[in-house]
């Protein structure tokens, strides 16, 4: 074989190597940041009183990891995105009434070191009543397309698609937060959002949205699957804050109903984010409205270059970083958009130079 050849397979073989170390370093990254340990809260006096799983016995049965008095709030987990979700469950917490009546079920990927994110939670919150659930990335990996962002292409953030399947079935209601995010308000106010006597999820819509630009010309074109919004009302409504109600999701299958829109985007590109155009497909027209203040989404800019936003016009309960930019990263960078500081108060990152209380 000729050196030029030798060389050339040399190189081929090093940057295999390189990408297979990386691929795995990804997967099995640690969590090299270190995070204060947050202040406990307080129900208030007229709270429901919920007894305390330890309490109880071994399967969790009758605490509030499975009562009907408490809030249920789920998210994912993860180390990309551990200082916003440390954030977030800070912010649940600190505005709520009944903070002790909050139970937080978190998921988590089947590659990730679960042990090292619930040490990581309990180690800020060692009174927080919470549970950690593996999520198989291979039931989701076939089905994902390429999107605009390779961010949205992480199997993790199709989970909310499959709460129902992972979370235990005495969870009968749940919260959806993403975790570039943070609340202002109680979360209690969301989560008793009434859904009426046949919808799955509740959610802020934004009927000005353009929707048609959700979907491709493709779909639009297509006899059959332009009809699919027909007889709905059909508006946007950002999948990063939901109320569900997880037995109903789960008689009628939705899981299912998404997956069917995944593996038809497989063959037919139909649509260009993510995780989001499935549940609109599959819900939009038929959720309850929650009022804009639950959500003031989009502070993270767009999907390519995350630039500053300003506030929607209205009250605001809950902040929320949809986009590119992270309040986080751009602390790091030292170029923080003016609505980032309302996130600051929430950042557990212990620092250097930070003094022990």
């Amino acid at each position: 074989m000729p050196k030029s050849a030798l060389v050339f397979h040399f190189f081929l073989l090093l940057f295999f190597t390189v990408f297979a170390l990386a691929a795995n370093a990804t997967v099995t990254a640690p969590i090299t940041q270190q995070f204060k340990e947050a202040p406990q809260f307080y129900n208030s006096p007229d709270c429901p009183v919920i007894v305390d799983e330890d309490e109880e016995s071994d399967d969790g049965e009758g605490s509030i990891l499975c009562s009907d008095q408490a809030v249920h709030v789920a998210m994912t987990l993860d180390t990309a995105y551990i200082r916003g979700s440390m954030a977030a469950i800070l912010s649940v917490l600190q505005h709520s009434s009944c903070p002790q009546n909050i139970a937080f079920h978190f998921v988590a990927s089947a590659t990730a070191n679960a042990s090292l994110l619930r040490t990581t939670i309990s180690s800020s919150f060692p009174y927080l009543k919470f549970q950690v659930y593996s999520f198989d990335d291979s039931s989701v990996s076939r089905l994902i397309s390429a999107s605009i962002r390779s961010a949205l292409d992480c199997p993790l953030n199709y989970a909310r698609s499959y709460l129902a399947n992972l979370l235990p079935l005495c969870v009968r209601r749940v919260v959806y937060l993403d975790s570039d995010l943070v609340l202002v308000d109680d979360i209690a106010k969301l989560a008793s959002t009434p859904l009426g006597d046949n919808s799955v999820l509740a959610a802020p819509e934004y009927c000005n949205a353009n929707f048609t630009s959700y979907f491709t010309l493709t779909f639009w074109s297509n006899p059959s699957l332009s009809l699919t919004f027909a007889n709905r009302k059909a508006c946007y409504f950002n999948t990063g804050v939901m109320v569900i109600d997880l037995d109903r999701w789960r008689q009628g299958d939705y899981t299912s109903k998404i997956e069917e829109w995944m593996e038809l985007q497989k063959r037919i590109r139909i649509y260009e984010l993510g995780s989001l155009p499935p549940f609109l497909l599959v819900f939009a027209g038929n959720i309850v409205p929650v009022d804009h203040r639950w959500n003031q989404h989009g502070l993270g800019g767009d999907n390519f270059r995350g630039l500053c936003r300003d506030l929607h016009p209205g009250p605001v309960s809950l902040l929320h970083w949809s986009g590119k930019g992270k309040p986080w990263a751009r602390f790091d960078a030292n170029r923080p958009c003016p609505l980032d500081a309302l996130w600051a108060p929430y950042d557990l990152l212990q620092t250097p130079f930070a003094l022990d209380s």
